[in-house]
């Protein structure tokens, strides 16, 4: 969209077309920030957003704040996990302390148990190696099948989408693999995106052959560590969908949003019938804590008839 004061940019749309004139966020399913990205001041009709865009339905599934013009359009509103750092990571363990005593006591003795048998541990924030790289895309693809989910890595998009921020490194943006070590043996790691002040969590895994020092969450407290000393101020863990680790880790919150816009179409109309269904069913599961444990334990068995653990 151009600003037609000032003769250049003022906010673009990014989108999926899919069949029908339906669309969606780019790669939504790990894609975490759905909207518009625009300039303060601007404002959004989301009906005529559509229109020029060529689209009579637009999904959505985490769409952030500052985006009213599609608020309207919401179903379901989830709450984000978030770590807050901009007080110092001292302030952080502090309300650790505090608001998840035994998370923190278990983690910090895993720590210690994981130096006693296999060597001291250490973090490196931002490692280039990439063979590295491919071995935390190993774990977490094993972790995907193991949960009964589809393994996001087995597409050679996914990998490419991945590799190219790892590629990219500045100051105001850059992907970023983060690894925990054992005494230099690789026990955990993260892949996210980073700011000069903002972490974005994307993909962390683990070795599985080490899930009982539970080296996950040892790498997410000394990531937020290392992530402080060099300025970060905020680690965006995504939606928290009943995950005790996320909900043990924040000492904030954020919210996104998941619904659709649709233009007064025939066609958006019919999109609506048919998704409709399967809408409400994935709404139900997703503000049910109970059924949404149901589900994850469903997925997980059917991940180990696949023979994925």
């Amino acid at each position: 969209m151009l600003d037609r004061t000032r003769g250049n940019f003022a906010a673009f749309f990014p989108f999926e077309r899919g069949r029908g004139g339906a669309g969606s966020a780019v790669a939504p399913w790990v894609s975490l920030c759905h909207g518009v990205v625009h300039r303060p001041e601007v404002m959004v009709d989301a009906r005529r957003l559509l229109e020029g865009a060529g689209l009579h339905v637009w999904r959505f599934g985490c769409l952030t704040g500052g985006q009213p013009w599609f608020s309207g359009f919401a179903g379901t509103r989830m709450e984000t996990a978030v770590i807050d750092l901009s007080d110092g990571f001292p302030a952080y363990m502090a309300q650790l302390r505090e608001r998840s005593p035994k998370f923190l006591k278990s983690t910090l003795y895993k720590e210690r148990k994981l130096g006693r048998d296999l060597g001291v541990a250490s973090l490196d924030l931002d490692v280039a190696d990439e063979q590295q790289f491919r071995l935390l895309r190993r774990w977490k693809s094993g972790q995907y099948r193991a949960k009964g989910r589809p393994d996001r890595f087995s597409k050679a998009w996914m990998v490419e989408l991945v590799e190219q921020p790892h590629a990219t490194s500045g100051p105001d943006f850059a992907g970023q693999l983060t690894m925990l070590y054992a005494s230099g043996r690789p026990v955990a790691g993260h892949v996210g995106i980073r700011t000069a002040t903002t972490l974005v969590g994307w993909f962390p895994a683990y070795d599985p052959a080490l899930a009982r020092y539970s080296p996950d969450l040892i790498q997410h407290v000394r990531m937020a560590e290392a992530a402080a000393a060099a300025g970060v101020c905020t680690i965006d863990l995504s939606v928290k969908a009943d995950s005790e680790y996320k909900d043990a880790l924040s000492n904030t919150t954020g919210f996104v949003a998941s619904g659709a816009a649709r233009r007064p179409t025939g066609t958006a109309c019919l999109h609506h019938l048919r998704a409709a269904p399967a809408d409400r069913l994935r709404r139900l599961v997703l503000e049910t804590p109970t059924l949404y444990r149901r589900a994850d334990r469903m997925m997980r068995w059917f991940g180990r008839l696949r023979g994925g653990a």
